[in-house]
């Protein structure tokens, strides 16, 4: 069981450092098909791959934000996201066919 860490933001792996939070892979990409059953998956995804990592019988954490209009699209730094209340929330997605 893996606990992958997907981001391409700095200011996030700091923020999960600051949290405590452990991993083993971090990757800016993720690659659903090298996500196992029992992995752990935290980031931020688009939610057609979020619901093929559910599928894939791992657990999916969002690093969900209260993002104002200002600071979308820059990088954020880890007080910035601090101030954005981020915090980590399980979902299940699945796609209906």
């Amino acid at each position: 069981m893996t606990i992958w860490l997907v981001t391409r933001h700095p200011g996030a792996v700091e923020w999960a450092i600051r949290q405590g939070i452990r991993w083993d892979k971090h990757v800016a990409h993720l690659d659903p098909c090298e996500i196992a059953a029992g992995d752990t998956v935290i980031g931020s995804l688009p939610i057609n791959l979020a619901a093929e990592i559910c599928n894939r019988g791992a657990r999916y954490f969002n690093l969900s934000l209260n993002l104002p209009a200002h600071l979308r699209g820059r990088e954020l730094s880890v007080d910035e996201l601090e101030n954005c209340q981020a915090k980590l929330e399980e979902y299940y997605i699945r796609k209906i066919e």
